[in-house]
């Protein structure tokens, strides 16, 4: 692997997994896009969707690690939560893993596009007094969670993602759970979902290791210092980043899925 291709695989790991500790989702959402376009835009051979979806699927175990261990202190993660929704989502993504490689690479993008305009449409509903609530008192709907979260594990096993970036939204506006829990306890359902997406990726032989093991690196120093700017931002801000990165990137796939 060319030394320029090194460098270009490991901006794209810290870049993605800094934003993955700050916004509480395992960077897939900006990372697939970017493993898919930017090498081809700076000279280099384009990795197959794939190919970009097993590198993904692996990265975001470890980005996940670090954000959850930065998170740990300060009554951020809603164990019962994480509980209920980490099972679920990793049954889905096993499912979805598993089940993608009978997908063309352009079914794979279509399953990520919709998944990225539905988390794109969620993230513009308002939320009125989400974040009034005290962390102690927060409850949840655990059938609705536990559904919720097997249908978003399939989707995000199929794209080699855990699904943070459509978690987040559910968590926001079905759940009714305060930003900055979501946002911690999101990274942690992410990483018990990366398991099931991973072994799917490895076991059907869609990971490249070389570039896997540099956004591992890239992911282990950048996703705790994301996490740590996470906490001293304003939950409106960070909403706000979110929605327009979601957005940004649902709109992407889309012309690219229509050629336009």
């Amino acid at each position: 692997m060319e030394i320029g291709l090194i460098i270009t695989i490991f901006l794209i790991g810290f870049a993605g997994s800094y934003i993955s500790g700050m916004l509480g989702i395992g960077g897939s959402i900006i990372k697939y896009p970017m493993l898919l376009y930017i090498p081809t835009l700076v000279g280099f051979t384009a990795f197959t969707a794939h190919e970009v979806s097993g590198i993904s699927a692996v990265q975001v175990f470890f980005a996940t690690i670090g954000g959850v261990w930065a998170y740990r202190k300060g009554n951020y993660l809603h164990k019962e939560l994480i509980l209920y929704m980490g099972v679920s989502v990793l049954i889905g993504s096993l499912i979805g893993g598993f089940g993608s490689r009978l997908l063309p690479e352009e079914g794979i993008n279509f399953v990520y596009g919709i998944l990225a305009l539905i988390a794109a449409v969620m993230m513009f509903i308002p939320k009125k007094g989400l974040d009034d609530q005290d962390f102690s008192t927060v409850t949840f709907n655990k059938p609705l969670a536990s559904v919720l979260a097997l249908v978003v594990g399939i989707g995000a096993g199929i794209v080699g993602a855990a699904g943070a970036f459509l978690l987040v939204p559910i968590m926001l506006t079905v759940m009714k759970i305060p930003t900055k829990m979501t946002i911690a306890s999101s990274l942690a359902i992410t990483l018990i979902s990366s398991i099931g997406s991973t072994i799917g990726k490895i076991s059907t032989g869609q990971v490249d290791y070389l570039a896997a093991g540099i956004m591992i690196v890239a992911s282990l120093i950048a996703a705790p210092l994301g996490a740590k700017a996470g906490k001293k931002m304003n939950t409106t801000i960070l909403q706000g980043m979110l929605a327009v990165l979601i957005l940004g990137t649902a709109i992407k796939i889309w012309l690219d899925i229509f050629g336009i």
